[in-house]
């Protein structure tokens, strides 16, 4: 009972902890405004003057407001001044937004002879609304997954940061890309999974299975697109790169993998680890059946899962080449190939990381079995 006090004081410690610090980061964010370069003004009043009917080039009547906006300057060498901003925005608001009273816009000043101040609305200041967004999503992960919640963070942020420098390499001195894809793969599948995890033979298994899985269903993707000359495959929507696209296409591919083939890889291992330790008389035949069994369960969902994600971003490009009557096919093949491609390539890596992760869980729960 009193390792249980202790770890209960333990987690109230850490989440007061936690609260403190976003408090103290959001009051911190929402007076901010000394350290912008940018002149940012907080609206103080606005009226809609006046609106009228547009007609976009697909022949379709959008309806276009125009808002006049009064700002209190926050920041600068006329904080405190009064600015009057116009903004004009479509009743679809696809391409703009309206304003309203309490928002927080960075603005250029316009020169002006009167007195009164005039602006041009650049941007939004959001950064309250992102740091909120950030604190809710950390206290609903230490709220589930306690310390590894933490350690996910920490994790996620280790991994940006790897992939961030890793892009800055390859822009400033365009080494292999392939390469640090590859070894992004390993760093991104060691890192995550020893510091949420820890050093135990569960996360090796883990490991093995994440990285046999990506690096396999990769060989295979490229081994199908080698023999099949790559038909289909359009690459129309990266053609605003200045690298080889095919490159980064297949970079893009392992990145996209092991997202996938990682959370098989721990439901495996996890769950066929779980059965051992619940029951250490539990035979290598049984143990076969429930893995294959759990592996089934979740390869449909998870396969359904990669394909949600990748088609959702090709939404608006369907509805707006659809609206411009071009051909059904032509439009999914254009907007789809590559989505589809890697979806695939992320498919095969599921189904491949169900067999490898239960061999693997079974051969150190051998190990283990061995040495009781």
């Amino acid at each position: 009972m009193k390792w249980k006090n202790n770890l209960k004081k333990k987690q109230v410690f850490i989440f007061c902890l936690l609260l403190f610090l976003c408090l103290v980061s959001m009051v911190f964010v929402t007076n901010n405004y000394g350290v912008y370069d940018r002149p940012i003004a907080k609206v103080v009043h606005m009226e809609v003057t006046h609106s009228e009917a547009e007609i976009d080039m697909n022949g379709n009547k959008d309806r276009l407001y125009t808002q006049k906006l009064i700002g209190e300057l926050k920041n600068g060498n006329q904080k405190g001044k009064k600015i009057e901003l116009t903004n004009s925005y479509t009743k679809s608001k696809a391409y703009d937004q309206a304003y309203k009273t309490g928002d927080e816009l960075f603005i250029t000043i316009d020169k002006s002879k009167g007195k009164t101040l005039k602006g041009t609305i650049q941007d939004v200041k959001r950064d309250k609304y992102m740091m909120a967004g950030f604190w809710a999503f950390l206290f609903v992960l230490y709220g589930i997954g306690k310390k590894q919640g933490l350690f996910a963070v920490f994790s996620l942020a280790v991994n940006i940061a790897l992939l961030a420098g890793a892009l800055e390499i390859y822009v400033r001195t365009g080494q292999n890309l392939l390469l640090l894809s590859g070894l992004l793969v390993i760093l991104f599948t060691v890192l995550s999974l020893l510091v949420i995890n820890g050093p135990n033979q569960k996360t090796y298994a883990a490991i093995l299975t994440t990285l046999l899985g990506t690096f396999a269903s990769i060989g295979i993707t490229l081994l199908v697109m080698r023999l099949t000359s790559e038909n289909g495959l359009r690459y129309e929507e990266m053609q605003f790169l200045t690298r080889p696209y095919k490159t980064v296409f297949i970079a893009g591919l392992f990145i996209g993998a092991l997202g996938a083939v990682m959370d098989v890889a721990i439901t495996i291992t996890s769950s066929i680890f779980e059965l051992w330790e619940k029951n250490h008389d539990i035979t290598i035949q049984a143990l076969k059946k429930s893995g294959l069994e759990i592996g089934r369960d979740i390869m449909g969902t998870m396969t359904s899962i990669l394909f949600f994600a990748y088609i959702s971003g090709s939404i608006p490009m369907l509805i707006l080449y659809l609206k411009n009557a071009l051909p059904l096919g032509y439009t999914l093949s254009v907007n789809l190939s590559l989505e589809l491609t890697r979806a695939l390539a992320g498919g095969i890596g599921i189904v491949l990381a169900i067999p490898i992760g239960l061999y693997i869980s079974i051969f150190f729960i051998k190990r283990k079995r061995a040495n009781i």
